[in-house]
């Protein structure tokens, strides 16, 4: 298994996307990072401070 040969999302038959498995990785990978982001403005705005997720945050005492 290579991460470049083409990976599909099917729908019965219907194919509506064909793209590189690195290309499907690096989307996916990006879609988690967008989320993170909304979590930490969310929480932010209801003044709850934001947890370590990948390290620790501004919020944290050190």
């Amino acid at each position: 298994m290579t991460i470049a040969v083409p990976w599909s999302l099917k729908h019965g038959d219907h194919v509506p996307m064909t793209l590189p498995r690195r290309a499907v990785v690096r989307m996916h990978i990006n879609h988690m990072v967008h989320h993170r982001g909304q979590l930490s403005v969310y929480l932010r705005l209801i003044d709850v401070p934001v947890p370590s997720m990948y390290g620790p945050s501004a919020d944290e005492r050190g």
